[in-house]
Protein backbone atom coordinates (compact mmCIF):
# COMPACT_ATOMS: atom_id res chain seq x y z
CA UNK A 1 0.00 0.00 0.00
CA UNK A 2 1.30 3.46 -0.88
CA UNK A 3 2.48 6.02 1.63
CA UNK A 4 -0.51 8.20 0.72
CA UNK A 5 -2.96 5.45 1.62
CA UNK A 6 -1.42 4.95 5.04
CA UNK A 7 -1.69 8.59 6.10
CA UNK A 8 -4.11 9.32 8.92
CA UNK A 9 -6.76 12.01 8.76
CA UNK A 10 -9.17 13.29 11.40
CA UNK A 11 -12.69 12.45 10.24
CA UNK A 12 -14.13 14.62 13.01
CA UNK A 13 -12.13 17.59 11.78
CA UNK A 14 -13.21 16.99 8.19
CA UNK A 15 -16.84 16.71 9.22
CA UNK A 16 -16.47 19.96 11.16
CA UNK A 17 -15.18 21.73 8.06
CA UNK A 18 -11.57 22.09 9.19
CA UNK A 19 -9.93 23.78 6.20
CA UNK A 20 -6.40 22.79 7.14
CA UNK A 21 -7.32 19.10 7.41
CA UNK A 22 -9.21 19.25 4.11
CA UNK A 23 -6.24 20.94 2.44
CA UNK A 24 -4.00 18.16 3.76
CA UNK A 25 -6.39 15.57 2.31
CA UNK A 26 -6.44 17.33 -1.06
CA UNK A 27 -2.65 17.55 -1.08
CA UNK A 28 -2.33 13.82 -0.31
CA UNK A 29 -4.78 12.51 -2.89
CA UNK A 30 -4.81 15.02 -5.76
CA UNK A 31 -2.02 13.32 -7.71
CA UNK A 32 -3.35 9.72 -7.62
CA UNK A 33 -6.95 10.79 -8.32
CA UNK A 34 -5.86 13.00 -11.22
CA UNK A 35 -3.75 10.12 -12.57
CA UNK A 36 -6.71 7.74 -12.33
CA UNK A 37 -8.95 10.20 -14.19
CA UNK A 38 -6.33 10.83 -16.86
CA UNK A 39 -5.72 7.14 -17.54
CA UNK A 40 -9.46 6.37 -17.56
CA UNK A 41 -10.47 9.28 -19.77
CA UNK A 42 -7.28 10.14 -21.68
CA UNK A 43 -7.92 13.87 -21.48
CA UNK A 44 -6.29 16.34 -19.04
CA UNK A 45 -9.39 18.55 -18.82
CA UNK A 46 -11.62 15.56 -18.08
CA UNK A 47 -9.14 14.37 -15.45
CA UNK A 48 -9.23 17.83 -13.89
CA UNK A 49 -13.04 17.65 -13.81
CA UNK A 50 -12.88 14.28 -12.07
CA UNK A 51 -10.41 15.69 -9.54
CA UNK A 52 -12.48 18.79 -8.77
CA UNK A 53 -15.79 16.92 -8.63
CA UNK A 54 -14.31 14.25 -6.36
CA UNK A 55 -13.24 16.73 -3.71
CA UNK A 56 -16.35 18.86 -4.08
CA UNK A 57 -18.46 15.74 -3.61
CA UNK A 58 -16.37 14.69 -0.61
CA UNK A 59 -16.56 18.16 0.93
CA UNK A 60 -20.35 18.18 0.79
CA UNK A 61 -20.77 14.59 2.03
CA UNK A 62 -18.34 14.22 4.92
CA UNK A 63 -21.34 14.09 7.25
CA UNK A 64 -22.46 10.92 5.47
CA UNK A 65 -19.08 9.21 5.80
CA UNK A 66 -19.55 6.56 8.49
CA UNK A 67 -15.96 5.37 8.61
CA UNK A 68 -16.77 1.76 7.75
CA UNK A 69 -14.20 1.98 4.94
CA UNK A 70 -10.95 3.93 4.85
CA UNK A 71 -10.95 7.54 3.69
CA UNK A 72 -8.83 6.50 0.68
CA UNK A 73 -11.33 3.82 -0.36
CA UNK A 74 -14.16 6.33 -0.03
CA UNK A 75 -12.35 8.92 -2.16
CA UNK A 76 -11.43 6.40 -4.84
CA UNK A 77 -15.05 5.26 -4.96
CA UNK A 78 -16.18 8.84 -5.57
CA UNK A 79 -13.46 9.37 -8.18
CA UNK A 80 -14.29 6.11 -9.96
CA UNK A 81 -17.96 7.02 -10.10
CA UNK A 82 -17.14 10.50 -11.40
CA UNK A 83 -14.91 9.07 -14.15
CA UNK A 84 -17.48 6.48 -15.20
CA UNK A 85 -20.33 9.01 -15.21
CA UNK A 86 -18.26 11.29 -17.44
CA UNK A 87 -17.61 8.37 -19.79
CA UNK A 88 -21.34 7.64 -19.92
CA UNK A 89 -22.11 11.24 -20.81
CA UNK A 90 -19.46 11.28 -23.50
CA UNK A 91 -20.04 7.85 -25.04
CA UNK A 92 -23.38 6.70 -23.66
CA UNK A 93 -22.11 3.13 -24.01
CA UNK A 94 -20.42 2.33 -20.71
CA UNK A 95 -21.93 -0.65 -18.94
CA UNK A 96 -20.31 -1.93 -15.78
CA UNK A 97 -22.35 -5.12 -16.11
CA UNK A 98 -20.60 -6.15 -19.32
CA UNK A 99 -19.03 -8.96 -17.31
CA UNK A 100 -21.62 -10.72 -15.20
CA UNK A 101 -20.76 -12.53 -11.96
CA UNK A 102 -21.19 -15.89 -13.66
CA UNK A 103 -18.23 -15.03 -15.89
CA UNK A 104 -16.04 -15.90 -12.94
CA UNK A 105 -17.14 -19.51 -13.21
CA UNK A 106 -16.28 -19.62 -16.91
CA UNK A 107 -12.77 -18.25 -16.50
CA UNK A 108 -10.36 -20.49 -14.55
CA UNK A 109 -8.37 -18.36 -12.12
CA UNK A 110 -4.67 -19.19 -11.83
CA UNK A 111 -3.29 -19.74 -8.35
CA UNK A 112 -0.64 -17.09 -8.94
CA UNK A 113 -1.26 -13.79 -10.76
CA UNK A 114 1.53 -12.16 -12.71
CA UNK A 115 1.31 -8.76 -11.05
CA UNK A 116 2.25 -5.76 -13.19
CA UNK A 117 3.00 -3.81 -10.03
CA UNK A 118 5.97 -6.14 -9.31
CA UNK A 119 7.76 -5.26 -12.55
CA UNK A 120 10.99 -3.30 -12.09
CA UNK A 121 10.07 0.39 -12.01
CA UNK A 122 12.72 1.39 -14.54
CA UNK A 123 11.28 -1.19 -16.95
CA UNK A 124 7.62 -0.38 -16.40
CA UNK A 125 8.11 3.38 -16.47
CA UNK A 126 10.77 3.66 -19.17
CA UNK A 127 9.67 6.06 -21.87
CA UNK A 128 9.11 3.51 -24.63
CA UNK A 129 7.55 0.82 -22.43
CA UNK A 130 5.28 3.31 -20.65
CA UNK A 131 4.01 4.65 -23.97
CA UNK A 132 3.25 1.14 -25.20
CA UNK A 133 1.48 0.25 -21.94
CA UNK A 134 -0.54 3.47 -21.90
CA UNK A 135 -1.67 2.85 -25.47
CA UNK A 136 -2.75 -0.70 -24.61
CA UNK A 137 -4.53 0.40 -21.42
CA UNK A 138 -6.61 2.90 -23.41
CA UNK A 139 -7.91 -0.02 -25.49
CA UNK A 140 -9.19 -1.89 -22.45
CA UNK A 141 -12.98 -2.00 -22.01
CA UNK A 142 -13.93 0.50 -19.30
CA UNK A 143 -15.02 -2.16 -16.78
CA UNK A 144 -11.62 -3.86 -17.08
CA UNK A 145 -9.62 -0.63 -17.28
CA UNK A 146 -10.89 0.67 -13.95
CA UNK A 147 -10.00 -2.56 -12.14
CA UNK A 148 -6.54 -2.66 -13.72
CA UNK A 149 -5.80 0.98 -12.89
CA UNK A 150 -6.91 0.68 -9.27
CA UNK A 151 -5.15 -2.62 -8.58
CA UNK A 152 -2.05 -2.67 -10.77
CA UNK A 153 -1.29 1.03 -11.29
CA UNK A 154 -2.46 2.54 -8.00
CA UNK A 155 -1.53 -0.57 -5.99
CA UNK A 156 -4.88 -0.84 -4.21
CA UNK A 157 -5.63 -4.26 -2.75
CA UNK A 158 -8.10 -6.71 -4.27
CA UNK A 159 -10.31 -6.26 -1.23
CA UNK A 160 -10.36 -2.46 -1.40
CA UNK A 161 -10.80 -2.46 -5.18
CA UNK A 162 -13.86 -4.66 -4.73
CA UNK A 163 -15.23 -2.24 -2.14
CA UNK A 164 -14.54 0.81 -4.31
CA UNK A 165 -16.33 -0.68 -7.33
CA UNK A 166 -19.03 -2.53 -5.36
CA UNK A 167 -17.91 -5.88 -6.75
CA UNK A 168 -17.05 -9.21 -5.16
CA UNK A 169 -13.37 -10.04 -4.80
CA UNK A 170 -13.87 -12.90 -7.26
CA UNK A 171 -15.26 -10.47 -9.83
CA UNK A 172 -12.28 -8.17 -9.32
CA UNK A 173 -9.86 -11.07 -9.83
CA UNK A 174 -11.73 -12.17 -12.94
CA UNK A 175 -11.73 -8.70 -14.48
CA UNK A 176 -8.10 -8.24 -13.51
CA UNK A 177 -7.19 -11.52 -15.18
CA UNK A 178 -9.07 -10.51 -18.34
CA UNK A 179 -7.36 -7.11 -18.32
CA UNK A 180 -3.90 -8.64 -17.94
CA UNK A 181 -4.58 -11.19 -20.69
CA UNK A 182 -5.83 -8.38 -22.97
CA UNK A 183 -2.74 -6.28 -22.28
CA UNK A 184 -0.39 -9.22 -22.68
CA UNK A 185 -1.86 -9.90 -26.11
CA UNK A 186 -1.64 -6.25 -27.19
CA UNK A 187 1.88 -5.82 -25.85
CA UNK A 188 3.26 -9.07 -27.26
CA UNK A 189 4.09 -7.49 -30.61
CA UNK A 190 5.84 -4.55 -28.98
CA UNK A 191 8.02 -6.70 -26.72
CA UNK A 192 8.75 -9.16 -29.51
CA UNK A 193 10.01 -6.35 -31.74
CA UNK A 194 11.95 -4.85 -28.85
CA UNK A 195 13.62 -8.19 -28.07
CA UNK A 196 14.58 -8.59 -31.72
CA UNK A 197 16.15 -5.12 -31.72
CA UNK A 198 18.12 -5.86 -28.54
CA UNK A 199 19.35 -9.19 -29.89
CA UNK A 200 20.55 -7.53 -33.07
CA UNK A 201 22.27 -4.84 -31.01
CA UNK A 202 24.01 -7.46 -28.83
CA UNK A 203 24.98 -9.47 -31.86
Amino acid sequence: MSETQTQSFSIDALRAGDRAEFARLVDAYSAPIYRLGLKMLGNPQDAEDVLQNTFLNALTHFADFEGRSSISTWLYRIASNEALMLLRRKKNTVNLDDFQPEDAEETPLPEVFVDWSTMPEDELLSGESKKALDTAVKKLPEALRMVFLLRDIEGISIRDTAEILNLTETNVKTRLLRARMFLREHLSTYYSERLTREEKKDG
